[in-house]
């Protein structure tokens, strides 16, 4: 009798292995088209960003010239904060510091997440004082999203 119970949990064992280590490979019909994964994605229209941006409690995108001024008051600051080539990154965070000032009144809480954001608390730590912080936050505001 043992060995019969032995025997049945063994070929029962064996089975339940055998069945959850391999998977039936997809026929034609299921497998991914090489083509569909390598399509582009649909582009937003002008209209439907500044409409999704406005959802979301960002602010338009800076023309021209109002993004060289913000970029010229944070070098103005100090010319560290923005990384070299990564005047786009600085603006992308400034816009994102908006949706901050937007929600947080507390001074002290925007000029920390304005060091953090920027990375200058852990990029520059000599100039990471909620001064400098402060000084971000009003070049974002002041730049970026007045109106908030």
């Amino acid at each position: 009798m043992r060995r019969l119970t032995t025997l049945a949990l063994t070929v029962t064992a064996a089975a339940f292995l055998a069945a959850c280590g391999t998977s039936p490979e997809p026929d034609a019909k299921t497998k991914p088209d090489a083509k569909a994964s390598t399509s582009q994605a649909p582009t937003l229209s002008p209209e439907a960003k500044a409409s999704a941006r406005a959802a979301a409690g960002l602010p338009p995108e800076p023309d021209a010239t109002t993004r060289q001024a913000y970029l010229d008051a944070l070098n103005a600051i100090d010319p560290r904060i923005i990384k070299p080539g990564k005047e786009d990154q600085a603006v992308s965070r400034g816009i994102n510091q908006c949706s901050s000032i937007k929600t947080t009144k507390d001074e002290a809480k925007l000029a920390q997440l304005a060091l953090e954001r920027f990375t200058v608390d852990t990029r520059l730590p000599e100039i990471a004082t909620p001064e400098t912080g402060q000084k971000i936050v009003k070049a974002v505001h002041t730049h970026l999203c007045p109106d908030f």
